[in-house]
């Protein structure tokens, strides 16, 4: 987007000194809609976020196969996940375990933090041109894909702030409805079926 292949913005992120753009625009995306955990043991982490902490409650998704799957911008094996979602107030809380060994940015913070918070997110219906002010602002695309009929994702690091990752989620294929749904049950939950399988 920026003139750079992708070997070199990844090389700013690794610190090989490639310099983001000076005058990068800036990046207007609304608010951070949420917030996710990669975890090695989704279970627990559910049990745990609605019985010590009362957040609840979630829905759970045992398996997602993620398509058209790349990693720092090459084709790589499909993405096997297990996800759960719930919100607090406006905030949308993921949890994510990664079924398989595919090269991803989960597994890279798993061998380098353990479990932990790993990315936020905004949520966009102009997907495309959100993911160009991404790139033009120096950011580097580390994997991307589309969920089955879901709406596309990309995640994104930047040399200036090595330690976080942003995601660009696209709301279409009901992904956006299935968010709302989200929401909407964890207003006022009373505790009642904490963990709720769908798909």
């Amino acid at each position: 987007m920026n003139g750079k292949s992708t070997e070199e913005m990844a090389a700013t992120v690794n610190g090989a000194g490639v310099a983001p753009a000076a005058n990068a625009p800036g990046l207007e995306f609304g608010e951070l809609r949420q917030i996710a955990y990669v975890v090695p043991d989704i279970e627990r982490a559910m049990a745990h976020w609605s019985g010590v902490l009362g957040v609840g409650p979630w829905f759970y998704i045992e398996k997602i196969t993620v398509a058209e799957f790349t990693y720092f911008g090459k084709p790589s094996a499909d993405l096997e996940l297990s996800i759960a979602l719930t919100n607090s107030g406006a905030l949308q809380i993921e949890l994510i375990q990664q079924r398989n060994t595919a090269p991803s940015l989960y597994l890279d913070f798993l061998q380098r933090n353990g479990e932990g918070a790993q990315h936020t997110a905004f949520w966009t219906y102009q997907y495309d041109a959100a993911v160009a002010r991404m790139l033009s602002a120096g950011y580097v695309e580390g994997h991307a894909g589309r969920p089955g009929p879901g709406g596309r994702f990309a995640y994104f690091i930047h040399a200036d702030l090595p330690g976080n990752v942003v995601e660009i989620s696209e709301q279409s294929g009901g992904k956006a409805e299935l968010f709302r749904q989200v929401e909407q049950a964890a207003r006022g939950w009373d505790g009642q079926h904490p963990i709720r399988k769908i798909g």
